[in-house]
C-alpha cells in the first residue's frame, strides 16, 4: 500500500529545518514594507547584504547593446497559438516552431489545432480544428516534441479531446491515438517509469486532481488522485531520484515512485501549504544518493519557495511572495555553488521582480521588471555563467544584475494583458543556445543567434527540448 513520509520510522522523517536563516523569517514583513513603500523596502533590502538591487522598469532605451533577431518567424494566422515549442520535427537537421491552440472550458482543457512551420515561415503540416480554439496562454497546452518510439525521428504528440494522438514529425499524419480518461488533458510529460534508458511512457492528468502514467502501447501503469492529500502540481517533475534508472515524479509536493507509490510528501514548516499547490519544481542539485539531491519547491496560494532534499528533508524555505516559475545555474561567478532565479508573481505592472538565491537559502539580489513571469537562462558572453533572459522588456542581466543586451523586436498592438515567452535552446545548428521570444500578439517567434555563448561539452538539445512547460 501508498506510504507517506509521516509514517516513516522517526529517523527518516522529515526534520526542523537545520539552520534557519535571520533573512527568511523576515522576507514575510520585508514583503509587506515592500508593498506599502517601496523605497522603504529597497533600503532594509540593502541593509540585509543584497549583492545588487537593480530597477529595470519602463522603457529599456539604449543602455545596453541591442540584438537585432536572426530569424524572425511569422506564426501561421489561423492555426498557431501561443503555445511554442521547436524542434526538428521533419529530419533535415534543422529546428522547426511547432505552435498550439487550445479549448479551455472550466479549466479543462485540451489542444485543438497545430501547426508546425521552418524559420522561413513556411508551413510543413497543419493539424486539427482552428475555428474552436484560442490563442491565449493560461496554462501548459498538451503538445510536445519527442521521438516517442526511438526511431530517430521526432513526432509531435499532444492531448485533444478524449484522446493521446502521436503525429508523424515530418508530415503531420496522426500515427497513434490512444484513449484518455475524461479531462486528462492538462499537460503531457514523458518519463523514464519502466528503465528503457529513455522516455518511453507518458504522464498525463487534470487540472489538479488526478494523474495517470501510461505506457507507449497505452496501458495504463497507474493513477493517483491528490497524492499525499495535496493538489497537483501544473507540470510533474521526472527526477531519478535514488539512481536507479527509473524516473520518480514530482507530482505536487509528494514524490512518487516509478510505480506510483508515495515515497515522501513535503511538509512545510513556516507556512501553510495545504494552502495552494506546487507551482513549479527544478533540480537545484543531482547527486549519487537521494539524501544529497537538491529540489527547489514554489508553492502557489501558500507564498512560500522551499529547498528540500531528495528525502523530502526541508533544508530552508523563504515566505512571504508568490514565488512562480525557477531557473537554476551558475549566474554569479564569484558565489560558490548554482544560483537559484525566481520571479514574484501576481503583482501589478511595473513591479515585477526576479530574485536571485545561492544553494543555502541566501537572498543575493533583485533586479525589479516591469512584468517577470517568463525567464530563462543562457550563457551569452562566453564566460561560463549562464545570463538572466526576461520576455518583458527583453532584457539579459548578468549576475550583478546589469542589463547586457537587448532583444529588439518590432511589435506593434501589444497589450500588457498578453504574455511573451522566453525559450532557450539550438536553433542554429552550432550546438549553442540560441533564444527565442514570442511576441504578445502571439503573431510570430523572434530568434536571436549565440554568437558568444560558450560551446559545451554536451550540445544543448536542438530547439525546446522535452517536457517543455511554463512552470
Amino acid at each position: 500500500m501508498p506510504f507517506e513520509a509521516a509514517d516513516m520510522p522517526s529517523e527518516n522523517r522529515v526534520s526542523p529545518r537545520i539552520a534557519r536563516r535571520s533573512f527568511l523569517r523576515r522576507s514575510a514583513a520585508i514583503g509587506a514594507a515592500w508593498a506599502a513603500a517601496p523605497a522603504t523596502f529597497a533600503a532594509e533590502a540593502e541593509d540585509d547584504g543584497l549583492l545588487f538591487d537593480v530597477d529595470e522598469t519602463g522603457d529599456p532605451g539604449d543602455r545596453a547593446p541591442r540584438i537585432a533577431p536572426w530569424r524572425h518567424v511569422a506564426l501561421d494566422p489561423e492555426y498557431a497559438g501561443a503555445w511554442v515549442v521547436a524542434g526538428d520535427v521533419d529530419g533535415d537537421g534543422q529546428a522547426e516552431i511547432v505552435s498550439a491552440r487550445n479549448v479551455d472550458q472550466n479549466d479543462v482543457h485540451y489542444t485543438s489545432a497545430v501547426v508546425a512551420q521552418r524559420l522561413d515561415g513556411s508551413v510543413v503540416w497543419r493539424w486539427g480544428d482552428p475555428k474552436i480554439g484560442r490563442k491565449k496562454l493560461h496554462h501548459d497546452v498538451a503538445c510536445q516534441i519527442h521521438d516517442w518510439d526511438g526511431d530517430g525521428r521526432s513526432e509531435v504528440v499532444l492531448c485533444t479531446k478524449g484522446f493521446l494522438v502521436a503525429l508523424d514529425g515530418a508530415s503531420g499524419r496522426e500515427r497513434r491515438r490512444v484513449p484518455l480518461p475524461d479531462d486528462a488533458t492538462d499537460c503531457l510529460t514523458f518519463a523514464d517509469l519502466s528503465g528503457q534508458g529513455r522516455p518511453t511512457d507518458v504522464l498525463v492528468k487534470t487540472r489538479y486532481g488526478q494523474i495517470w502514467a501510461f505506457n507507449r502501447d497505452g496501458k495504463l501503469l497507474w493513477t493517483v488522485k491528490n497524492p499525499g492529500g495535496f493538489r497537483t502540481a501544473h507540470h510533474p517533475l521526472p527526477v531519478d531520484v535514488d539512481g536507479d534508472g527509473r524516473d520518480e515524479i514530482m507530482a505536487g509536493y509528494t514524490l512518487l515512485g516509478p510505480d506510483g507509490r508515495i515515497r515522501w510528501t513535503y511538509r512545510a514548516e513556516t507556512f501553510d501549504a495545504g494552502r495552494g499547490h506546487l507551482d513549479c519544481c527544478r533540480v537545484l542539485r543531482m547527486a549519487d544518493h537521494p539524501e544529497d539531491v537538491r529540489l527547489v519547491l514554489t508553492c502557489c496560494g501558500a507564498n512560500g519557495l522551499a529547498v528540500v532534499n531528495g528525502l523530502g528533508k526541508v533544508l530552508w524555505e523563504a515566505t512571504g511572495h508568490h514565488f512562480e516559475s525557477v531557473d537554476v545555474g551558475k549566474i554569479c561567478a564569484d558565489v560558490p555553488g548554482m544560483q537559484i532565479a525566481v520571479d514574484i508573481d501576481h503583482q501589478p505592472w511595473g513591479r515585477g521582480p526576479i530574485w536571485v538565491f545561492d544553494e543555502n537559502g541566501r537572498h543575493l539580489g533583485r533586479i525589479m521588471t516591469n512584468y517577470a513571469r517568463h525567464h530563462a537562462l543562457v550563457d551569452w558572453t562566453g564566460d561560463g555563467t549562464q545570463a538572466i533572459v526576461v520576455a518583458e522588456g527583453r532584457g539579459v542581466y548578468d549576475g550583478h544584475g546589469r542589463r547586457i543586451a537587448t532583444f529588439d523586436m518590432d511589435e506593434t498592438g501589444a497589450t500588457r494583458s498578453a504574455e511573451m515567452l522566453a525559450l532557450v535552446g539550438d536553433m542554429t545548428g552550432d550546438g549553442r543556445a540560441d533564444v527565442m521570444l514570442t511576441t504578445r500578439s502571439s503573431s510570430a517567434v523572434y530568434i536571436y543567434r549565440n554568437e558568444r555563448g560558450r560551446r559545451p561539452s554536451t550540445p544543448v538539445a536542438q530547439g525546446t527540448g522535452l517536457n517543455f512547460t511554463l512552470y
